[in-house]
């Protein structure tokens, strides 16, 4: 076996494991299809073994495969690392940062607070990561992460902004229509929108109404931006940030006095990289964007929204 694997036949062999297909590896990668084949038929002659198996799904990766698609992964992360440092200058602010948030942060809470972050440092540019899993800090698959659990593991910095309650909200023409539940028992003669088989949030609507119904679940679909924009749409009532309702012109709350819930917050981030003068600065950004949207008495304040240009 060659004693030297070079990087480039590695990430055609990453491409390949995570598409499955030398034509979906091919288009991942701006190369062609042949190339692909070629460079992976090298690739397996110089390791001395077989990568994968042709089937009617397509290529199927060997037990040797599997076992080389983490190192060659966490190569590829270091790569992705080396090159977003290398585009920065010694010391400067400038230059990518790749955050991790969940969908519904990513869509709803987070893009007014990078508006305010470019106005303060333009030359910083973020790679968003939009994932209701938790991403890898340790490896360098991304350098902050917004995480709604806590996650205490050695290397890693957390800073704890708040819990970000939830509570019911549906549109005004469907409560016009449908009648304001006065009580929680109201609530059972009502339509909801809400998870599909995301077991958390089955768990949470269970507990909220023990009573409810299943069928009375008429949108269920596990997305929380997707149930928020169902509510929009007047299809029944959702449980969503308080903040995110407020702000919403036709949404209006459900039993106000109702928190149905509350998410924990963190900011988090490597030992490693907090030196790193733009990923302290959008760390200690969102830091306080987060703890400005979710006020002392843990009631989130209006989603605030960017100015039109």
């Amino acid at each position: 076996m060659s004693s030297v694997v070079a990087w480039d036949d590695q990430r055609i062999f990453l491409a390949v494991l995570q598409t499955g297909s030398l034509s979906a590896a091919a288009r991942t990668l701006g190369l062609t299809q042949p190339t692909v084949r070629a460079r992976l038929e090298a690739l397996e002659e110089a390791l001395g073994t077989a990568l994968f198996t042709r089937s009617a799904k397509g290529l199927v990766p060997t037990e040797q495969a599997r076992a080389l698609g983490e190192p060659a992964l966490a190569m590829a992360r270091a790569s992705e690392a080396f090159v977003r440092a290398a585009q920065t200058p010694p010391g400067e602010i400038a230059g990518a940062v790749r955050l991790s948030v969940s969908e519904m942060v990513g869509i709803e809470v987070l893009p007014p607070m990078l508006f305010r972050l470019r106005q303060q440092q333009p030359r910083l540019v973020v790679e968003v990561v939009l994932s209701n899993a938790s991403a890898d800090l340790l490896t360098q698959e991304v350098d902050v992460a917004v995480r709604m659990h806590s996650h205490h593991q050695q290397g890693l910095i957390t800073q704890k902004v708040g819990a970000i309650p939830l509570a019911l909200f549906a549109h005004v023409d469907y409560l016009a229509r449908r009648g304001e539940p006065q009580s929680v028992g109201d609530l059972l003669e009502h339509d909801f929108i809400g998870p599909d088989r995301n077991r958390a949030d089955l768990e949470l609507a269970s507990k909220l109404l023990p009573n409810l119904e299943r069928s009375r679940f008429v949108v269920r679909i596990d997305n929380h931006p997707a149930q928020v924009a169902a509510a929009r749409a007047g299809l029944g009532i959702v449980a969503t940030q308080k903040a995110i309702g407020y702000a919403d012109p036709v949404l209006r709350p459900v039993l106000p006095d109702l928190t149905v819930s509350s998410i924990p917050t963190w900011l988090v981030t490597a030992e490693s990289l907090i030196k790193v003068p733009r990923i302290r600065f959008v760390f200690d950004h969102l830091v306080k964007e987060f703890m400005a949207y979710v006020n002392e008495n843990g009631t989130p304040r209006a989603a605030p929204t960017a100015p039109r240009c």
